[in-house]
């Protein structure tokens, strides 16, 4: 039987994207108000929630592993509660019940506020669903509960209105809603005041951010956080190329404060694939925002996104792919062979054709000249000096620390007396394809 006092108790498992933590933080702050206190570990925790996310498969698999163990510290645990929230749920309605026994309750990501009072009618019994869609929720006014106190994430803008054919946000999150400009600064300040050395806004399209009201774009909103936290570095994702401005890319070369790192997803190298994907934007008009950028950010750190073997892709897409990572040269990728999500326009439009032998031999194609090129980026930085804010001691080492460049580069550098949350130059020494290796420098720029 469960400990008294422990049912009202709850651990949070995120999955996926940055979104998914921020909206952990939500979640608990929402719960907290209503009397739940959170748990170190699920051990400990009478309510176990997976927030989850639908966009890989490899995700999902995940979550199901999770789920199995749950189902049998279910049966030794009388009395313990497992709710998935998030984006599964929402893409997969009520066919989780019989799918994962152990679930008692699910969640979409516009009914967070419901969960307290979901609880109380699940220990009545029965399993419960909250799923409905809710254009106007920006979880406004709800103050997250973080971990850690050195960086923070600020969701601006929830939901999308494109639709890519690959993805299932716009099936999962709805359409896009703005957090209101005043809003998003009091969270700032709040910020500012608890001593968050950085501070990422972020937005499945931040550059959709539109505060009709008091008349601001990402780009004034960018602008108006880097100049409320003069002192704390300001970060941004995601980006869609066909709407990035030049107006944004001049906050960014002319605020110091703003990171100079622009993760911007092409997905393929090749026009005929973007017009599958229905991507809203040509190659050629991608290549120009690159150039863009290069020449307003001579030194701007650029990441993308790549899909190996989406619907029809031949060959000639695929070596189109490895051109345009020879030829922009990015820090890094995040690398995916194509698997069919269903209810996704691609599901239902187009074959799935290309064999996964093959999907997996173009992407560790792609996987190989990413690496070749990061390994030549990281290997040219030894010998400079970076400015560098440590996050946490190296997982090697607690004589080492581990902290990020401005350009988003993880840097592993000697600690000396220097502590998480400090902002330093690091001499760089060597170099992996992943990670710069150094020691302080001489000055540095503690706060």
């Amino acid at each position: 039987m469960m400990e008294a006092g422990k049912s009202h108790t709850f651990f949070i498992h995120t999955f996926g994207c940055q979104m998914n933590q921020a909206d952990s933080g939500i979640i608990a702050a929402l719960l907290q108000a209503e009397g739940y206190l959170p748990a170190e570990n699920e051990a400990e925790a009478g309510i176990i929630l997976l927030n989850t996310c639908a966009v890989r498969e490899n995700a999902v698999d995940r979550i199901e592993h999770c789920l199995q163990h749950l189902k049998g510290l279910k049966k030794r645990e009388k009395g313990l509660m497992v709710g998935v929230v998030g984006c599964i749920p929402q893409y997969r309605k009520e066919e989780m019940f019989s799918l994962y026994p152990a679930i008692d309750f699910l969640a979409g990501p516009d009914t967070y506020r419901t969960l307290p009072s979901l609880l109380e009618q699940v220990r009545s019994g029965g399993k419960l669903a909250s799923l409905e869609f809710n254009a106007q929720e920006t979880y406004e006014g709800v103050e997250p509960l973080r971990q850690g106190a050195i960086s923070a994430f600020v969701p601006v803008m929830r939901g999308c209105n494109n639709r890519c054919a690959y993805c299932v946000v716009p099936f999962t999150r709805g359409r896009e809603r703005s957090q209101p400009f005043s809003s998003v600064i009091l969270e700032v300040r709040k910020l500012v005041a608890s001593g968050y050395r950085e501070i990422t806004l972020l937005g499945q399209n931040v550059n959709s951010y539109c505060d009709t009201e008091e008349g601001y774009n990402f780009a004034l909103l960018l602008d108006a956080v880097s100049q409320e936290a003069p002192l704390a570095r300001i970060r941004f994702t995601t980006s869609h190329p066909k709407d990035i401005s030049e107006a944004l890319v001049r906050v960014i070369a002319n605020r110091p404060n703003i990171c100079n790192h622009i993760h911007l997803p092409v997905q393929s190298g090749s026009s005929r694939m973007l017009d599958l994907m229905n991507r809203g934007h040509r190659i050629e008009e991608y290549r120009e925002k690159i150039s863009m950028i290069r020449s307003l950010i001579p030194d701007a750190a650029l990441s993308t996104d790549i899909i190996a073997g989406f619907c029809g892709e031949q060959e000639a897409d695929h070596q189109a792919s490895l051109e345009l990572l020879s030829d922009i040269r990015f820090d890094s990728a995040y690398m995916f062979f194509y698997s069919t999500r269903q209810g996704t326009v691609a599901a239902k439009t187009l074959a799935d054709d290309v064999p996964e032998a093959v999907k997996k031999r173009r992407l560790q194609e792609i996987i190989d000249v990413q690496n070749r090129i990061s390994g030549e980026l990281f290997q040219g930085a030894i010998g400079s000096v970076i400015e560098v804010l440590a996050e946490s001691e190296s997982r090697r080492s607690c004589e080492q620390l581990m902290g990020r460049s401005a350009g988003n580069r993880a840097v592993v550098f000697d600690r000396a007396d220097y502590k998480p949350g400090d902002l330093l130059n690091v001499a760089i020494t060597g170099a992996t394809s992943a990670t710069l290796i150094g020691r302080p420098a001489h000055h540095d720029t503690r706060a």
